[in-house]
Order: structure tokens, then sequence, then C-alpha cells
């Protein structure tokens, strides 16, 4: 048996609540931290919603085991109490460099020596904020792709300060929880997936508040001609209107037109609760299947 069989997520929005089912699936025993009790009395549901998808995408799913998990899943809003048994404790809040130093400096005070610490962060550098941690020689990331029971990829990727046994010891804790690692060598801004995505996906906002075309147009124009199954509008939708608002404020100058897309992202989605697949509705609306209805008509520009 892994001596690791403790883990805490801190964080249990869109990613974090799917983080904190990845490791119970796997048998891991599962702190979800929350900063509200309402955040929390929300998991039940997102238990559910996760359910439908486990049924259909996984070859060794039954209720029973994922009935299972649930049992093993303990919430907590107090981060003292929620890390203070962990073998490894995983953040996955906000996208705001503050924030994590203020969390991870919390965290760090509390949890036992052996613990390894890791961040999901989608944008910023672990290291600019590892010395928050009072442990940087034990901190690293192991970044998640949403959906992750079925796109179950694992970038783990160290610091400068982060001690070679740790680093390898946390790609064997990814293959753990059913995770395909991907070891990255040198600490870059985004990890491997989002250096790629986040490019493209800003230039699908540009179109956007360009006026060029509707979402719908400009997603079936990119799947027909590269064969992709999805378009910018939908990998948005499936990422989630939060961490895509998180990612422009970080990286993005103020001013810029990118911004301009993340406020909308912000008054027109988040704002409303209307954040992506999670939710039912984002650039379209979905089915409790997740499967795509239509276009939202908030979104739609043109009557094509």
């Amino acid at each position: 048996m892994s001596e690791i069989q403790n883990v805490t997520v801190l964080g249990t929005g869109v990613l974090g609540s799917q983080i904190v089912m990845q490791a119970a699936y796997a048998g891991k025993n599962v702190v979800a931290y929350d900063i509200k009790q309402e955040f929390l009395d929300k998991l039940p549901d997102r238990w559910e919603w996760m359910r439908g998808h486990y049924s259909r995408d996984l070859s060794d799913f039954s209720d029973e085991k994922f009935d299972a998990a649930i049992a093993r899943i303990t919430g907590s809003t107090d981060l003292s109490e929620a890390v203070k048994a962990a073998d490894v404790v995983i953040e996955a809040v906000p996208e705001n460099l503050e924030l994590k130093k203020t969390v991870w400096a919390g965290v760090g005070a509390a949890v036992p020596e052996h613990t390894i610490l890791l961040t999901n962060s989608s944008s910023l550098r672990p290291s600019d904020f590892a010395d928050s941690t009072g442990h940087p020689d034990r901190f690293l990331a192991l970044h998640f792709a949403n959906m992750v029971w079925k796109s179950n990829t694992g970038e783990v990727m160290a610091t400068a300060q982060t001690d070679p046994a740790v680093f390898t010891r946390t790609v064997e804790f990814a293959r753990e929880i059913n995770l395909q690692a991907f070891p990255i060598h040198k600490e870059i801004p985004g990890y491997l997936l989002n250096s790629l995505l986040i490019p493209w996906l800003n230039a699908a906002g540009n179109l956007y508040v360009e006026k060029a075309a509707n979402p719908s147009v400009i997603d079936e124009d990119w799947k027909v001609s590269t064969g992709s199954p999805r378009g910018p509008f939908e990998i948005y939708d499936i990422v989630g209107f939060n961490v895509a608002y998180n990612i422009i404020q970080a990286r993005q100058p103020e001013g810029s037109p990118l911004r301009k897309f993340g406020d909308e992202l912000k008054s027109r989605g988040i704002d409303k609760g209307h954040t992506g697949v999670g939710d039912g509705l984002g650039f379209y609306e979905y089915d409790s299947e997740g499967s795509i209805v239509r276009p939202n008509p908030d979104w739609v520009i043109y009557e094509d």
C-alpha cells in the first residue's frame, strides 16, 4: 500500500471538486476544504453530475465504487484542521498570487513534516509563491485538465528548490490517482498544455471582441478545417469561465481587448452563475449529460 493515503484539496470549484473525486475514486481519503460551508454544500450535486460522466466514460465504473469514493470525502472550512494529517495537499484556489501566498502560508504552518505540497495553478509560476509555504523543498506543481476523469493528464513541474525525490514521488502519486503523468523538467508558466492552449483561446477571445463572427461559427470553422472535435468556445466552456477570467486578469494588461473579453466573461457569465459545462450554460446550453443543446443566445452577435 502507498504511504500516501490522506489527501487534502484546497478549493471545491469546478476543477477542485473534480480533483477531490479523482483522488477518492482511486482509493484515497480526501478532505475537501473551502472557505464557506455554502460551497461545500454544493458538492453532493457535483457528485451526482460527475456520477453520470463517470458511468459513461470509465470502463471500471460501478455505483458501489462511486458511493465508496463519496464516503471517503470529508468537508472542512478549517484550514489547519483540513491539512493536519495530510500526506499530500493540492491547492486549486483562484489564480491570484497574493491569495495563493496567503493560503500557502497557512498551510505551511499546519502541515506535518512529510507532507508534499502541490499547486494546480494554471498560469502562475510556482516559484513565485514557493517560499510562502515555508517548505519550498516539498513544493511543486501538479496540473490537472478539466474533465479529469477522462482527460486524465497530470503535469508534474518542479521549481529550482524542489527536492528531486519529492518530484519523483509526485510523479508516482499522479499515477496512483489514475493520471497519465507528464514530468516537466524546467519551470514554464502554463506548463505544456496551457502554453499551447492559452494563446489559442486568446485568439478566439479577440475574434469575439472584434465581432468577427458568432462563437458557434468560429468553433465550426475550426472543427471542419482541422478535424478537431471541439472549437475554442467549447473549450472555454469545459475550462470554465472562472479559470479563464482569472488567467486573463493575471496575464493581460489593463485596456487590452482580452481584458474586455474577460470583463464580459464575468458580467455576462460568472456573475449570473453561468460558467460553462459544469453549470449547464456557457457559450452553449447543455443538457444533463453535458451535450450541447444550442448556442447560448446571450453570446450570439449575429442572426446567421
